[in-house]
């Protein structure tokens, strides 16, 4: 309904009766899904942003136990298809441009969030068109296989 050019819409499909749209409600039942969190409380905001290509996500996550954000960049460093950009101070952090035509996942300002426990804030950015649901389930099976964990 707007222009997207130069603009930024918080509106992806149509609003539904709960105030969320179509895509936003998609977005967390399938994140509960794919990541079998049945309990676990998920909301979203979807946005358009004029890119080529890019998903870019702001995530807020609480767990059970405390942690230090210096161990989540650690895991984060360690883990394969993740390229930690999180140096704020340096103008180091995910975007779609240096996502753009690369498979891994980008993951940046990395921080407590100081309003609830145990609670952190993460960039993350990905090529869409590199990076999608497809890209996802056949990683997910090579990593079952190199687990064992398929027969």
């Amino acid at each position: 309904p707007h222009p997207i050019d130069l603009n930024v819409l918080p509106h992806i499909d149509v609003f539904l009766d709960n105030g969320y749209t179509k895509e936003e409600m998609k977005m967390m039942q399938e994140t509960k899904k794919i990541m079998e969190l049945t309990d676990t409380g998920i909301t979203a905001t979807t946005v358009r942003i004029p890119t080529i290509g890019g998903h870019s996500e702001s995530i807020n996550a609480s767990f059970n136990k405390d942690f230090t954000v210096n161990e989540v960049k650690e895991i984060l460093s360690h883990s394969p298809g993740i390229v930690l950009q999180d140096l704020p101070a340096n103008n180091l952090y995910p975007m779609p441009l240096t996502a753009h035509d690369k498979d891994e996942v980008f993951v940046g300002r990395i921080r407590k969030d100081d309003s609830m426990p145990n609670t952190i804030n993460l960039w993350v950015v990905a090529d869409n068109l590199r990076k999608g649901a497809a890209t996802n389930a056949v990683q997910i099976v090579q990593y079952l296989l190199r687990k064992n964990w398929l027969a």
